[in-house]
């Protein structure tokens, strides 16, 4: 019997098509809703619900390569105060870039996505890579500057 898993299991993925014992099918898959009897209308149904899917990727896709643009683009200016030999008082972290960066122009990161190796303890330019998604992570222009 040919079913349509609705459900991952143990050898098939949610959305596949396979042929199993008709047994299997009837006493175990079906009652627990795990699949379907693949029909042609349970087919057309899965057919439409991989295109619904195919374009939500490629419109999160999308959205990931224009924000990547967007802060390839960007110049985060940071003030912070520093000491003698102008070294900062403490330090400038993934949060303080993540705040910053939301501030100055409003967009939103969780600080986990900004991948600073170590805090920066000092004044200049740094290039700080982002994690937006889909495998992008483009270079954040960060300027650490003395607050006047």
């Amino acid at each position: 019997m040919k079913v349509v898993f609705l459900k991952d299991v143990e050898h098939a993925k949610a959305g596949d098509v396979k042929d199993v014992a008709d047994g299997y099918a009837r006493n175990f898959l079906m009652p627990r809703g795990l699949a379907r009897a693949a029909t042609p209308e349970a087919l057309k149904e899965l057919e439409a619900r991989r295109q619904a899917e195919a374009k939500r990727a490629a419109r999160a896709l999308a959205e990931a390569q224009a924000l990547a643009h967007q802060i390839e683009s960007l110049s985060l200016k940071l003030a912070v105060k520093v000491g003698a030999q102008k070294r900062l008082h403490g330090s400038v972290t993934a949060q303080d870039v993540a705040y910053q960066l939301k501030k100055q122009h409003n967009i939103e990161l969780d600080k986990r996505d900004i991948a600073l190796e170590e805090p920066i303890k000092r004044l200049g330019d740094y290039q700080v890579a982002v994690h937006v998604g889909h495998g992008l992570e483009p270079k954040l222009k960060v300027v650490v500057e003395e607050e006047s």
